[in-house]
């Protein structure tokens, strides 16, 4: 049996017997994807609507502050997709992007280049700044948009309205659509999506819940990926790295990336 992800340097990776049903008691031991590793949670939530480790497939999401990664050992010990910083705003590129670009896709990892969306910069800005740097390269997974509030920006406090949030995010996604042939899948947090009422954005959504499961959190949403944690830890990197769900099974999994990743 194969090791795979666990939550946070609490408890060691150990391979368990392998157990059919739900998923692990609270905060504690659960299995994904048919392997039994032992997941560790530094502060256990009780996960009273689902449990990530009863989803199948799972992912990292990256910027520079991972460092070296091997993403050969990811891979194997069962990372299935990764989300890479690649731009913020209108000026700035993350400078690890285009090594984790190549190696994860030597790795034959599927992945998607993340744009930090910045309140004080049009959408059509951004979104050119984005092509500029993202390649259009066959196989890619569709771009993703992350938006949410940055009340600590030194550059940008301007919180638009809901209709000029709708409005321009709706221009840098359908730029990037064009271009890349597939829609942008957006990544949000609670207060953000609450605040822009993203329920009624037409988008493909990469949710934030690492209290309870997105059923709980943002009831009656529809989603694709869920970023379970942000003080995880995985095989090939160094430190904590950000955790993330896809919702369906294996075999709904290679669907999807057959069906969404570019062509």
């Amino acid at each position: 049996m194969r090791k795979f992800l666990k939550v946070a340097a609490v408890l060691s990776l150990a391979v368990l017997t392998a157990c059919g049903g739900g998923g692990g008691p609270r905060g504690g031991a659960g299995y994904v994807g048919g392997a039994a590793p032992q997941l560790g949670d530094s502060a256990p939530h009780v996960w009273t609507s689902g449990h990530p480790y009863n989803h199948a497939v799972h992912g990292v999401d990256v910027s520079r502050y991972q460092g070296s990664v091997d993403w050969n050992r990811a891979r194997q010990a069962g990372v299935s997709f990764a989300f890479i910083k690649a731009t913020e705003g209108a000026d700035h590129a993350d400078p690890a992007f285009r090594t984790y670009w190549e190696q994860t896709r030597a790795a034959g990892i599927p992945r998607s280049g993340y744009h930090f969306y910045y309140w004080c910069r049009s959408g059509a800005e951004q979104a050119a700044w984005y092509i500029a740097n993202v390649p259009r390269e066959r196989g890619a997974l569709p771009p993703v948009v992350d938006l949410e509030w940055v009340h600590t920006s030194r550059t940008c406090r301007y919180k638009p309205s809901p209709s000029e949030i709708h409005r321009e995010v709706g221009i840098f996604m359908s730029v990037l659509q064009q271009y890349y042939g597939q829609r942008p899948i957006v990544y949000t947090t609670v207060d953000f999506y609450r605040d822009a009422n993203l329920r009624a954005l037409p988008a493909e959504f990469w949710l934030r819940s690492v209290a309870d499961h997105p059923s709980g959190t943002y009831p009656g949403q529809r989603w694709t990926f869920w970023q379970y944690t942000g003080t995880g830890t995985a095989p090939g990197f160094g430190g904590n790295v950000d955790l993330n769900a896809f919702v369906g099974s294996r075999g709904q999994w290679q669907q999807w990336v057959n069906r969404r990743a570019v062509r």
